[in-house]
């Protein structure tokens, strides 16, 4: 019985022992503060308590959270501004695209009106000839043939074949016998020849 008495002792100062030690050893790394538990322990050996804090203590890692904060609204207004530029000259090419198709469409559209215009200068000038062809052939018509004939041969060589077949296209339409083959007859034999050979070679006109 006093055996396991001893036993239990031993063991329970083994155990407060090694609680002391931990307690110590924890205090030395900072870890816990029980400089005021040991403070009797350290004078009666004559020595002073730890009072030195660790580095962790004196200077404690709390960061600096509004730099932080700034530091990352500022990155955040970089990337945000890099956007910006990139969509400024994303909008600066298309805008120059833009530019580039407007021109090219105004000078199609210039271009067109261009062709209108002198579509319809041909097609005023077809009529107006067309007019004076007809004018010059009703005229013919009652004329004496000789002075038809004299007015035929002073006319170029496709205003000539214009206005003869112009007099056939009347004789046709009023039903009359056309007097173009007679007043060849009465020209020079050259030139009667030359203005037969024109409109065999070219039916319509000669341009």
């Amino acid at each position: 019985m006093a055996k396991g008495v001893g036993k239990s002792i031993v063991l329970l100062i083994i155990i407060v022992i090694l609680i002391l030690g931990g307690l110590l050893w924890f205090n030395f790394l900072g870890l816990i503060h029980v400089n005021s538990l040991f403070s009797p322990v350290y004078k009666l050996f004559g020595k002073e308590p730890q009072t030195s804090v660790t580095t962790t203590q004196s200077k404690p890692v709390t960061g600096d959270l509004d730099a932080d904060r700034l530091a990352k609204q500022r990155e955040a207004l970089d990337i945000f501004k890099e956007e910006l530029d990139k969509r400024e000259t994303d909008i600066s090419e298309i805008e120059k695209q833009n530019e580039k198709v407007a021109v090219e469409l105004q000078e199609r559209e210039k271009n067109q009106e261009e062709r209108e215009k002198t579509f319809d200068q041909t097609v005023n000038k077809y009529n107006e000839k067309n007019v004076n062809i007809t004018q010059i052939a009703e005229n013919l018509n009652g004329m004496r043939p000789e002075n038809a004939v004299e007015i035929l041969k002073a006319l170029d060589d496709q205003t000539c074949i214009d206005v003869l077949r112009r007099v056939e296209e009347l004789a046709e339409q009023n039903g009359t016998m056309s007097m173009g083959a007679y007043w060849l007859s009465l020209m020079p034999a050259d030139r009667a020849a030359e203005i037969q050979r024109k409109m065999l070679s070219k039916p319509e006109n000669l341009e």
